[in-house]
């Protein structure tokens, strides 16, 4: 594995484990921010190759304001 392979594995980690705390707090307190919604919003849409697991946990998050169980906050 050359330098740039591990520098990249490493954001994509980075990247997994800020998007599974963000979920986590999200889904703890029941609030969701207006800017916490535009990031997943677009990391869903986006081109960036999402995991499986990470799909889920935005879909968790979209599934519950659907149901009306978190609330927008400022």
């Amino acid at each position: 594995m050359n330098e740039q392979q591990s520098g990249a594995e490493t954001i994509s980690t980075q990247s997994h484990l800020a998007l599974k705390q963000m979920v986590e707090r999200i889904l703890s307190t029941g609030r969701l921010s207006r800017q916490e919604h535009l990031q997943l919003v677009n990391a869903f849409l986006s081109g960036y190759k999402l995991t499986e697991e990470e799909r889920y946990l935005i879909n968790q998050v979209f599934d519950e304001r659907q149901m009306e169980r978190l609330k927008f906050v400022s």
